[in-house]
């Protein structure tokens, strides 16, 4: 069993790059397509990143440079924990570890924009931190366990009992996975009045290491979406499947139907939001037990 949690993990850390980045590469495709225009290449993510490697990096202090390291380092962690059937909190604990590591590479550079990019982005976390908690106490009660090796053999999947925390989820990854209205932080596109942002800071072969960890956060965050519907009926995978692509699709529309709002905004909406739905599931949850 152990030898193939390692075969699986080391599975994810050289697949979810090529996945993720041709996922980022059909985002741009689905966008370009949603505003009229013909596109970027699906495999064009691919030459930003190998652009960027062979760019000189210009670093403004080495600590800098020890913290994109780490944050790439603790996002693949993360992934092969999960994709490897290990501990659903300790993967959304070390994915917030992740997070932060970002964040004090922003802050390391002293730059203006960086640090407000990262203000930002702990007001971010604030948001959707609560709710990737709640995910995991959430399959606990559908299934009984945190492992995750454990919820996918089970007789019914957790969607039937959990709608309330798979809705919360899919909401709070339009700020995870950095869509507008709340990419306050750092975005994909060229709207934000602080450019990049959080990212405003690093070139060269640093920005590309925070490209690649975003492939692998990308596929991990629909590889949750998939555990919704993952029974040990293998026709379960089929449904999670076509459920991943109907909500990556999903949060590509909002991204390009929605102007960004404010953070206060954001705040607001999210929490109630997550009350709203994930808290109401959770309440019926102990009134049934």
């Amino acid at each position: 069993m152990t030898i193939w949690m390692i075969v699986k993990a080391l599975i994810y850390i050289l697949l979810a790059p090529i996945i993720g980045g041709l996922m980022s590469g059909l985002d741009r495709v689905f966008s370009a397509r949603m505003q009229g225009r013909q596109g970027p290449p699906i495999i064009q993510p691919f030459y930003d990143v190998n652009k960027l490697l062979h760019k000189q990096t210009t670093v403004v202090n080495g600590i800098q440079v020890l913290f994109v390291t780490v944050y790439l380092i603790f996002t693949i962690f993360t992934g092969s924990l999960f994709f490897a059937g290990g501990d659903m909190l300790l993967v959304f604990f070390a994915l917030s570890m992740s997070e932060v590591m970002l964040v004090l590479a922003a802050f390391s550079t002293n730059g203006p924009y960086s640090i407000m990019g990262a203000q930002r982005e702990l007001l971010q976390m604030m948001c959707y931190e609560p709710m990737t908690l709640l995910v995991a106490i959430g399959f606990y009660y559908a299934n009984g366990s945190f492992m995750v090796d454990d919820l996918i053999h089970s007789e019914i999947p957790a969607i039937a009992q959990i709608p309330g925390f798979f809705i919360g989820f899919v909401f709070i990854l339009i700020i995870k996975l950095r869509k507008s209205p709340f990419d306050l932080s750092t975005s994909h596109h060229m709207h934000q009045e602080m450019v990049k942002g959080l990212t405003t800071d690093l070139s060269g072969s640093n920005l590309a290491l925070v490209e690649i960890a975003e492939w692998y956060d990308l596929v991990l965050m629909l590889g949750i979406v998939g555990m919704f519907f993952i029974t040990n009926n293998p026709i379960s995978r089929v449904w999670a499947l076509i459920a991943v692509a109907v909500v990556f699709f999903l949060e590509t529309l909002i991204d390009n139907l929605f102007p960004r709002v404010k953070y206060k905004t954001m705040l607001i909406v999210t929490w109630s939001v997550i009350l709203a739905f994930a808290g109401t599931n959770l309440l019926i949850l102990n009134v049934l037990k």
